[in-house]
């Protein structure tokens, strides 16, 4: 179900159209729900006539429709009186990250995985006499041509850099822990713009020749690598879409110079020669990565360990991310999803997923990133489906002046009506990663509703990656107990009760050190102390609407959460953990 229109105007009820297919209702809610149709479709005619959901009306709380109110107190009534709960699950499932070596995994069925990764973080902590000279891993003959190639592009002539430079530093010391190199970009400049490239009329990505991302290539010695990565990048034409259409280029064209005026570290004379120079230290980079990986392990080891984990971690994440919807989390009444990608929606439409549920995606997605906030609703507990998306409303309601880190497809908010009738606000929100967006969202949300008589009445149900931390750092991420008091302040509470448990985590993921970040890599024996190990995940509602019943967090797919294990594993596809309660309603007062 995507909303394609936003603005409140009648004429957009004829202009939204719905996803899944099939017999979208079992037979015993068909009469239900055309009563349910034609109630909400008389609330929609009330709210767009009445001015509602789309403008201001004052500066403070509107009165309630009372027609609404009393729609809503007799369904909260009817829903107390027949014992019916909701179950509401949140998840953000996480990107796809294309390195499958770059965050600490849990992977107690394959003991070569911990040998492996531990020897690379002593390979590069304490590098002893394998840190040899760069030209003995990156040749000279390989050196000389790259050279040829990149004089025949007519690029600057960077061989002094080698001579006089590169070719003499350590690998360890003087390349891959060389701050100034980092703080350059010159190697990780031309890894983020080359490692996995989506390419028009493929769903298959081209992916260059290195460990750090999902290449099936021999990587087995430095010749067979640097065949690859030659011809990679200056014999391969890729044809990738840009804002003005499709253009089919070298590998190499997608490079882009390095400004001075973004990174002052650099020097006019490297800025001036950055194309080749980053082409030089990107080879060095690649190679180095290859030479230790076969240093510390025997290629058939080390490769087959990364088919297997590409295989699970990143091919497999999609199908085993709706499996798991679909065979553990399939009763949720509602379930809010973060960083989706469009390809996702597309795939659980498909499926008996699109079946059970109305699949609603935000109206403006966000196709650069392709991570998207989107709800699922039960078909069976909303047979009406979704009734308006209010997103732009929430947005709207951002204080004057202050700048809220969100990106496209970060919020989505909708309205919607049960089968008894209560008229509901859901929203599902993906945080900055500080956490800085979090309260404002929240605030703008309860604006929005605050305002608007119809909007008023409704009941909240607010799933989110909150992304809030236990021990925040002050003014520059969000600490988890002021969150809570910020909630709590709007009359709401949490499926964690008002006041969480701040190392009551939903995540726990650390960096490797294989990636381009060393300074934000994790030793395995501080995986606990330096990684991301933090109470993220909310689940919110009005304090006298509903109370919690039961909650629980899963980072197995088995409604199971195990503390202290770092995630995402082999069985288990994303870095934050599942949350799920179940809520009951509060009858109202006579």
């Amino acid at each position: 179900f995507n909303f394609t229109k936003m603005a409140y105007d009648r004429r957009n009820l004829n202009l939204y159209h719905r996803g899944g297919g099939g017999n979208p209702l079992p037979s015993s809610y068909r009469n239900k729900a055309l009563l349910i149709v034609a109630a909400t479709a008389l609330y929609t005619a009330f709210l767009y006539h009445s001015g509602g959901a789309g403008q201001f009306l004052g500066t403070g709380p509107v009165a309630p429709d009372p027609n609404l109110a009393a729609a809503a107190r007799n369904g909260m009534s009817t829903m107390a009186a027949s014992n019916r709960k909701l179950q509401v699950s949140t998840w953000n499932i996480a990107a796809i990250n294309n390195n499958p070596f770059e965050y600490w995994i849990t992977y107690d069925e394959n003991p070569d995985y911990e040998k492996i990764m531990s020897a690379i973080e002593a390979f590069l902590e304490n590098p002893g006499n394998k840190d040899v000279p760069i030209s003995a891993v990156f040749t000279e003959d390989m050196f000389s041509e790259l050279e040829k190639r990149m004089d025949g592009v007519g690029w600057d002539n960077v061989r002094s850099y080698w001579d006089t430079d590169f070719k003499k530093r350590k690998i360890i010391s003087g390349f891959m822990k060389d701050p100034l190199l980092g703080s350059k970009r010159l190697a990780s400049m031309p890894d983020r713009i080359t490692n996995t490239i989506n390419v028009v009329g493929s769903d298959e990505p081209v992916f260059r020749p290195t460990v750090i991302n999902m290449f099936d290539g021999d990587l087995s010695n430095l010749q067979l690598w640097w065949s690859a990565w030659e011809k990679f990048m200056f014999d391969t034409p890729v044809t990738i879409q840009k804002k003005d259409g499709t253009t089919t280029d070298p590998v190499y064209k997608l490079l882009q110079p390095i400004k001075r005026a973004k990174y002052p570290d650099i020097t006019p004379e490297e800025e001036k020669a950055s194309l080749p120079l980053q082409t030089m230290c990107g080879a060095i980079f690649d190679a180095i990565l290859v030479h230790m990986m076969n240093t510390v392990s025997e290629p058939n080891v080390w490769q087959s360990l990364k088919k297997t984990m590409v295989e699970n971690l990143n091919r497999q994440k999609v199908p085993h991310t709706l499996d798991i919807l679909e065979n553990v989390y399939g009763t949720s009444d509602i379930i809010t999803l973060q960083e989706v990608s469009g390809s996702f929606i597309d795939q659980a439409r498909k499926r008996a997923l699109g079946q059970q549920f109305w699949i609603v995606s935000p109206r403006e997605m966000d196709a650069v990133r392709d991570q998207n906030s989107v709800i699922f609703l039960k078909k069976e507990t909303f047979p009406a489906g979704p009734s308006a998306e209010i997103t732009e409303i929430v947005e709207n309601s951002f204080e004057e002046g202050v700048d809220v880190p969100i990106a496209k497809g970060d919020i989505l908010a909708i309205t919607a009506t049960d089968r008894d009738g209560i008229p509901f606000v859901v929203v599902s929100f993906h945080g900055d990663t500080n956490g800085l967006a979090t309260k404002p969202v929240l605030s703008a949300v309860m604006k929005g509703m605050s305002l608007d008589s119809a909007l008023i009445t409704h009941k909240l149900v607010f799933g989110l990656d909150a992304n809030t931390y236990e021990k925040a750092k002050p003014g520059k991420q969000q600490d988890v107990l002021e969150w809570a008091k910020h909630y709590v302040s709007y009359d709401l509470t949490s499926c964690w009760g008002d006041v969480p448990n701040p190392s009551n985590y939903t995540t726990f993921n650390s960096r490797t050190y294989l990636q381009p970040q060393l300074n934000k890599a994790c030793k395995k024996s501080d995986k606990r102390a330096n990684g991301d190990v933090n109470p993220k995940d909310f689940i919110l509602f009005g304090n006298g609407d509903f109370k919690v019943a039961n909650t629980w967090k899963d980072n197995t797919g088995e409604k199971k959460y195990v503390e202290d294990m770092a995630f995402p594993t082999l069985n288990f596809p994303s870095d934050h953990g599942i949350l799920a309660t179940v809520i009951e309603p509060i009858a109202p007062a006579e």
